[in-house]
């Protein structure tokens, strides 16, 4: 995808994209239900941030208020320095991407992608001009004329992101834009989506459920719980550095091993390793990543396991140990040396890059 964006706008990061800025942004229904509870939160010009959270933890209702699809009960959305908070939707130049396509069945793909354009009512040959742009720029450029119901799912959810693109939005809004695609199209519609977000510099916000599409997609990724904000941070940050045991368990898998930490070494369950962190000394939960849990020789220092089960998955093998009444997961790459089977007693080390203490529980 390589032709030129509407309006040839995809010359420098932020040129006609706007920041975001919310500040004590609340958004009530009736008296007992807080869907937002005082968020305040910056996205950047040319900056795609990730909403991440589970059902019900506040982050489509704020998109669809930045969207100005709701209203908030109480703080303010600023596009740049523009208070935006009580402006109707259509004013805002905002524009989303939803989850369903949203697409005209009864139109063919230009249609749709044009209607924006002619509702706007723009010159005939700037439409078409717009539109063959857009339709190039996702991959669609020879199926102007066909029916949308005659698409792929990943071809529709294109034709929708042409849509959005091609009225040149200050700021573009994706709520589960891929969760109806299946496993090998998500990824390559979500790799399409970035490409495009960064080529455009165009301000992005992005809400998912899915962890993985948040960490591949992101420049930053907001963890939202409860409609507040857990923590925010770059993919990298949150995965290897999460602040508390909810991001940590909701930002891939985990491990939580309880522990003590002296300032130096850390000790579970009689096996000591050092690790440095600015963490206060004391009991502590360790998290430990799957795939940072590797066999030990005998005469290394180590955690004593009983292997309870191996599948050998080709790049890996998906290990599950037993430690007296907690259970351990582990990714060892190949599988790692070792000849145990199921009811075998095995020796483990952590790799330090995959360690993070926790408060304890």
């Amino acid at each position: 995808m390589t032709a030129r964006a509407p309006g040839a706008r995809d010359a420098a990061p932020g040129r006609g994209t706007a920041s975001v800025s919310l500040r004590g942004l609340v958004k009530r229904f009736g008296r007992d239900v807080v869907a937002v509870d005082d968020v305040d939160l910056d996205v950047g010009r040319g900056e795609l941030v990730t909403l991440l959270g589970p059902s019900g933890c506040g982050k489509t209702t704020i998109l669809r208020m930045i969207a100005g699809l709701e209203r908030p009960t109480e703080g303010t959305i600023a596009l740049d320095d523009e208070d935006v908070t009580r402006l109707p939707a259509y004013l805002r130049d905002v524009t989303m991407v939803f989850q369903s396509y949203a697409l005209f069945p009864h139109m063919s793909v230009y249609e749709n992608v044009a209607y924006g354009l002619k509702v706007a009512r723009r010159p005939a040959e700037e439409t078409r001009r717009r539109v063959q742009e857009a339709l190039d720029m996702v991959g669609l450029g020879s199926l102007g004329d066909r029916s949308t119901n005659a698409l792929s799912g990943g071809q529709q959810q294109r034709v929708a992101l042409a849509r959005a693109l091609v009225i040149e939005p200050r700021v573009l809004l994706f709520d589960e834009p891929l969760s109806n695609l299946d496993a090998k199209l998500r990824r390559r519609v979500r790799d399409d989506i970035r490409e495009l977000q960064q080529r455009l510099a165009i301000t992005s916000v992005y809400v998912t459920h899915d962890q993985e599409e948040a960490l591949a997609i992101s420049d930053r990724v907001v963890v939202m719980r409860d409609g507040a904000i857990e923590q925010q941070g770059s993919p990298h940050e949150l995965y290897a550095r999460p602040a508390t045991r909810f991001v940590a368990d909701f930002i891939g898998s985990a491990n939580f091993l309880t522990g003590r930490y002296d300032g130096s070494d850390v000790e579970v369950r009689g096996y000591r390793f050092p690790h440095a962190q600015d963490a206060a000394a004391g009991p502590v939960t360790v998290m430990v990543r799957p795939e940072a849990i590797e066999f030990a020789a005998a005469d290394e220092p180590g955690l004593t396991a009983t292997l309870r089960h191996g599948a050998y998955l080709g790049p890996y093998t998906e290990f599950r140990f037993d430690l007296g009444d907690q259970e351990l997961y582990a990714t060892i790459s190949g599988g790692g040396l070792t000849t145990a089977r199921p009811g075998d007693e095995v020796r483990l080390r952590f790799k330090p890059a995959g360690v993070w203490l926790l408060p304890p529980a």
